[in-house]
Formats: C-alpha cells, structure tokens, sequence
C-alpha cells in the first residue's frame, strides 16, 4: 500500500506566491505592518504638510532673494553671510538665546529639590504637588500678564514689597532696564515650567527600586552619598527629557516674551523666535529670516545632541526584549 501524501492546505497554498514563498502581504506580519500604516498615515500627511514641507522650502527660500512682490533670484550664502558678519543684532539675540536655555538646568535643579520634597512622608504633599504644577497649566499669555504686573514700577507687588522692606527708596523699571529685562522674563519661564520639571522628575524618582537605598543604607552610605551614587545616575533620563524641554522652550519663547517686552528694550529681551518674527513680518525681509530659521534649528539639533551625549548616549531609546 503507498504512504499517504501530505498536501499543504487550502489557505497555506493561497498565501503561496508562483516561486513558493509567501507574500508579504498575505503574512501575519506583513498585515499587521501595513494596518500600522495605515492608522499612521494622516498624521504623518499632516506632520509633512506642516512641518516637512514648510522646512523643506524654507531651506530653499534662505538661499533666494525672495519677496511677496517680485520673483526670486539665488542669492548662495548672501543672507549666511549677513547674519554671521554683519548683523549685529544676531549675536546679541543668540547669546540671549543662550543666557535663557542656560536657565533651564536651574529650574531643573529647583524642581528637583522640590520632588525630593514632595516624594517624602510629609503631610499633606498631594497638596504641594499640586499647588506647584497649577503654574504649568496657565496659558502663557496670563503668565506674562500676570508677571508684568509683579514687575510694575508703580503698582507692581515686587517693588511693593522692596520699598515696604526698606531696600529701596522708588520702584525699578524691572522691563524697562536693559539689564534686568531678560533676568526678569527667565524668572517668570522658571515659574512656569518648573511644575512641569517637577512632575517628569518625581516620575523618575518613584520609579527608582526603594531596596537600592535600603542595601546602600545597610553598607553605610550617607543620604549624600545615596544621591549622588544611585539617584542622579537613574534620574539621567528624567533630567534629560527636562533639558530638552528647557531648550525647546527657550526657543519658543514667542508669546512670553512678546507679551512682557516685545523683545526690548533694544534686543534686550529678543530671542531668536521673536528677532525671526520681528524681521519676517514687520521688515518683510523673509528671505533673511528662513536662513536664521535654519540657523536657530541646526543650533536646537546641536544642543539636543549634546545633552543626549551627557545623558549616556541613549535617552529616549525603546528596548525590545528579544
């Protein structure tokens, strides 16, 4: 009697292309690829629609003459070499730009102490926890309102309270003073953001393993020791993620400032954003402005680069176990 034949089945067969291998399509994998793809795909049509492609021509408009009224002509590195050579402006406005992104490790670090606080057995931390991240939420508009007001040389609470305590005799022009203007602002974008700091990094905390401290305590580490060996190494993350944070806010910091000073007096409180507003929309120099667009985000790509490095090299990565 012959052996039974064995015949691959009906559906085996019908995911079978001519050569005998499966098609990627017909796969589990291939399926479930191309149903990912699909529930991505309108956001990544309007992630190119209003991202991709406006940076794409942007680019090309830096290296162009270009204006609303008459047809564009290549310019090569012309406004590059205006911006780097002879606006002074420009440099004036990116170490503002610096000076603010430098504020942010100090929020950090003031968020920080204030998440050590708040993740201890003290009564009634939910309380602070919130009354700290209720800044966080308010529309920044508010907060330069509200700042601007605190900072009034007449009616301000900040001079309120200097002349009532005697340190001053008549109120500071805090907006006004070319050399308090930026510290004031950075003071008020601290205020803001440092609720928010605040929440990333007593996430970081509560997710450290509590026995870590406790074999640490049994080996005879000091709370100093215990902190610097084992929180702020598993707090690299959290920092960074915050850092980042911080460098995107210092550029995009249009509607604070905006509101507060305008970026005066002068450019004493003009950060790129608002000089690259200034510049487009009321010199109508729009070609000059797409070359510091690309400038301000080769320097946001840079430093974002730079904390990752400082961070381990590896923040942000997904792990896959295998």
């Amino acid at each position: 009697m012959a052996a039974p034949t064995t015949s691959t089945p009906a559906p085996e067969r019908r995911r079978r292309s001519p050569s005998g291998k499966v098609s990627f399509l017909a796969s589990q994998r291939g399926r479930d690829l191309t149903l990912i793809w699909l529930f991505l795909l309108p956001s990544l049509a309007i992630f190119a629609l209003y991202r991709i492609i406006p940076m794409a021509w942007n680019v090309v408009l830096s290296f162009q003459f270009w204006s609303p009224y008459k047809p564009a002509e290549f310019a090569g590195l012309y406004h590059y070499e205006e911006m780097l050579f002879y606006d002074d402006a420009f440099w004036q406005i990116l170490w503002n730009t610096i000076l603010f992104m430098i504020s942010a490790p100090v929020g950090i670090a003031l968020a920080l102490g204030v998440a050590l606080l708040v993740n201890t057995q003290i009564r009634g931390r939910n309380v602070y926890r919130t009354i700290v991240f209720m800044s966080y939420p308010v529309m920044t508009v508010a907060v330069g309102i509200i700042w601007q007001w605190l900072y009034n040389e007449k009616v301000g609470l900040i001079n309120f309270l200097l002349i009532s305590a005697g340190i001053i005799d008549r109120g500071i022009p805090f907006l006004q003073n070319f050399d308090f203007a930026l510290p004031a602002v950075i003071i008020a974008s601290i205020w803001q953001v440092i609720g928010f700091y605040m929440i990333i990094l007593l996430t970081g905390l509560q997710s450290i393993p509590p026995n870590l401290y406790e074999a640490a305590a049994i080996d005879g580490a000091s709370p100093a020791q215990s902190f610097r060996r084992i929180t702020l190494p598993l707090l690299r993350p959290s920092i960074f993620l915050c850092f980042v944070v911080g460098i995107i806010n210092s550029f995009t910091a249009f509607d604070l400032i905006f509101v507060m000073t305008g970026g005066g007096p002068g450019h004493a409180t003009d950060l790129l954003i608002t000089y690259i507003y200034s510049t487009a929309f009321t010199l109508s120099k729009f070609d000059y402005a797409a070359a510091m667009t690309v400038a301000n985000f080769l320097l946001f790509v840079l430093l974002a680069f730079i904390a990752n490095r400082l961070a381990g090299g590896e923040a942000g990565a997904v792990r896959r176990e295998a």
